[in-house]
């Protein structure tokens, strides 16, 4: 039984050792084998919350069959219910947060079409200006034309009514 602690905690130290060092080259190599198994809906199967409990089975293992009079299936009992404890708690404190945490600052330029904006550039008639949008945490300057082919000044606010060729085509919100 020593073995197969030995064997889970080795295994689990080079594995780390290896993302560590040639992750991204690994990643980019594999990346699409991976992508194809996609198990985004089983957020406790993450490398890092297997391959934890693994190195800790086998870490924990190696300590109770050494360091404790248990014998070598209730040390592996024992063991188990250890790493899943500490799986559980790596899951939950650290994976399942930073998942939640992630935002992107990418948008679509299509997606800003009925947002309110703020005219920061005059729109003349005929002429582009640009508009100031709130798009999630942050704001987009965007080129602005006007649809009702009035003169729009700075600090007007103004509604997207459509974006073709890359400029939104704005008018005036008006409450």
């Amino acid at each position: 039984m020593l073995e197969l602690y030995w064997i889970c905690l080795i295994s689990g130290v080079l594995f780390a050792l290896v993302t560590i060092i040639f992750g991204d080259i690994l990643g980019d190599i594999f990346g699409g084998f991976f992508d194809s198994l996609s198990m985004d809906h089983l957020d406790f199967l993450q490398p890092m919350v297997l391959v934890g409990a693994i190195t800790i089975f086998g870490g924990s293992g190696i300590m109770l069959y050494q360091y404790t009079p248990l014998e070598p299936f209730p040390a592996a009992i024992v063991s188990l219910m250890i790493s899943i404890a500490i799986s559980f708690l790596v899951y939950f404190s650290y994976v399942k947060p930073m998942k939640n945490s992630e935002n992107s600052t990418g948008f679509s330029i299509k997606d800003l079409v009925g947002k309110i904006g703020e005219v920061s550039v005059p729109i003349p008639v005929g002429g582009y200006g640009e508009v100031v949008v709130k798009v999630g945490a942050g704001n987009t300057n965007q080129i602005a034309a006007n649809l009702d082919q009035v003169e729009i000044p700075t600090g007007v606010r103004v509604v997207v009514g459509e974006v073709k060729d890359g400029v939104l085509y704005v008018f005036r919100y008006e409450i």
